[in-house]
């Protein structure tokens, strides 16, 4: 069933609100810095390449190559959490053209709930 015109246009503010609050939470730390996903999986490929080295080192009982697949598991996850050192851009999303200036969208679509409620 497709939407209408209104439900479209509520639908297409809702998106813009939302992808600017979770450039906002991505940001929060005020670093601008996000986790990048080559950092994510070149960190799972060296934890699992650390955790072969964990088990061959105990399988055949040579405690350096345990403690270096260790190393190697711990420096894998380090740079799978690090974030990246590029600033991220922001999506920040374009003002509302209501033209009223009620604040947000979401205090706007509070006072719609306040009002169906009832008032309160």
């Amino acid at each position: 069933m497709p939407l209408s015109e209104q439900e479209q246009r509520l639908l297409d503010e809702m998106e813009r609100h939302l992808m600017g609050r979770d450039a906002d939470v991505v940001s929060a730390d005020g670093s601008g810095r996000a986790l990048s996903y080559r950092n994510i999986v070149l960190g799972s490929l060296l934890v699992l390449v650390g955790l072969g080295g964990l088990i061959g080192g105990l399988s055949t009982q040579v405690v350096v190559i345990g403690v270096i697949g260790f190393v190697v598991m711990v420096a894998g996850v380090l740079l799978a959490i690090t974030p990246s050192r590029r600033l991220t851009a922001t999506v920040r999303p374009p003002r509302a053209a209501a033209g009223s200036g009620a604040g947000s969208f979401m205090d706007r679509m509070n006072d719609r709930w306040d009002r169906r409620q009832g008032g309160r």
